[in-house]
Order: C-alpha cells, then sequence, then structure tokens
C-alpha cells in the first residue's frame, strides 16, 4: 500500500467519531449496515454521520452501495489489511523481537 494513502486512512481513522462509526462497521461484518441504521445504532445527526463517511469513503476505508433506496456502508477489509500491513512491514521492521531484547 502507498504511503500517501496510509497517511490518508490514518487520518480519517484519527478522528473519534469516523473511529466509532468505522468499528462499528467492521464489527457489523461483510454486508456492512444501512446509513439509517447505523444514524440510529450510534445516535449521531444525518449531517454529522454524512460528513464522517465521506472521509471514509474518501479513504478508500469503506464503499457505499444502494439496494433499492436503501444506501448501505460496506467496510473494506482489504483497505484495513494494507494498513495494518504496511504498519507491520515499514514501520515494525527494526523493531527486535521479543525474545532478543
Amino acid at each position: 500500500m502507498e504511503l500517501e494513502a496510509v497517511a490518508k486512512a490514518l487520518k480519517e481513522l484519527g478522528h473519534p467519531t469516523r473511529l466509532c462509526v468505522y468499528k462499528h462497521l467492521v464489527k457489523a461484518g461483510h454486508d456492512g449496515l444501512p446509513v439509517g441504521k447505523l444514524q440510529e445504532e450510534l445516535g449521531i445527526p444525518g449531517s454529522t454521520l454524512s460528513h464522517h463517511i465521506s472521509g471514509l469513503v474518501s479513504a478508500g476505508l469503506i464503499t457505499q452501495q444502494r439496494d433499492g433506496r436503501t444506501l448501505f456502508c460496506v467496510p473494506q477489509y482489504d483497505v484495513l489489511d494494507g494498513v495494518i500491513g504496511f504498519l507491520q512491514d515499514e514501520c515494525c521492521s527494526a523493531v527486535p523481537a521479543a525474545e532478543e531484547r
């Protein structure tokens, strides 16, 4: 994963509300959640939630899919895996193993 993409994802996840939204979606599973249900469960006003969803979408952390009149937010686990993998590979590679310390 490219440095800029990882930085963007971490920036978006660095906001407490967006992190809460993302965490909720990841826990919901691969089908995601309808925006209305997400709003109801988190108690976030619609315009505020829309703003935070937009940030997560722009970072590629979630996508939105329409099913009829319902708009679903779907977590992109491959992007999450990419961010975690980048941190492990690029940032932690020089850290000695626990048994070496």
